[in-house]
């Protein structure tokens, strides 16, 4: 078995992202996706920056104290991952550490422009697909990814939607 990134595996990953399918993303649900983010970061005092977008306009964005203006860049090159493959960007890291393959060589990337790095995570709606992006940077990769699990599974018990992970 390859070590891997967090100790995940891309299978989990991708029943993870399964479970995480929201039934609708408006403006305002994204916004408050994002408000859930940055409730849990304030409450535990994080560092870190989230945005949320809706296709690639980006329609809630805040920085907490003690986030930088790199993390901006963070959050934009784990965009890109997410936009160019559908995925979070942790399942990308995982498969390319299971594949043994370097991501940027094997998808024709540059890492300048793109992060597989924990905290990009594709906003799936039943029946329609990828209809944003939450995007969470200033923690150590793996944390990021799973703040983010934690603000979409809140999300949906919020909406009374089932989630296997809570």
């Amino acid at each position: 078995m390859v070590e891997t990134t967090g100790g995940f595996t891309s299978a989990q990953l991708a029943l993870e992202a399964q479970t995480l399918m929201l039934p609708s993303l408006s403006h305002a649900e994204a916004i408050e996706i994002g408000e859930i983010a940055i409730g849990l970061g304030r409450d535990r005092a994080l560092p870190i920056a989230v945005e949320v977008r809706l296709g690639q306009w980006s329609v809630f964005h805040i920085s907490l104290p003690g986030s930088t203006d790199v993390n901006d860049w963070w959050i934009a090159r784990k965009a890109r991952v997410v936009m160019a493959k559908g995925t979070s960007t942790m399942f990308e890291r995982v498969a390319a550490e299971e594949a043994g393959v370097n991501w940027y060589e094997h998808n024709g990337l540059s890492e300048e422009l793109h992060a597989v790095h924990g905290g990009g995570f594709p906003l799936n709606v039943t029946g329609a697909g990828m209809v944003g992006i939450l995007l969470i940077s200033g923690l150590p990769q793996v944390q990021d990814h799973l703040l983010g699990v934690e603000v979409i599974a809140e999300y949906l018990a919020r909406k009374g939607e089932q989630s296997a992970i809570h």
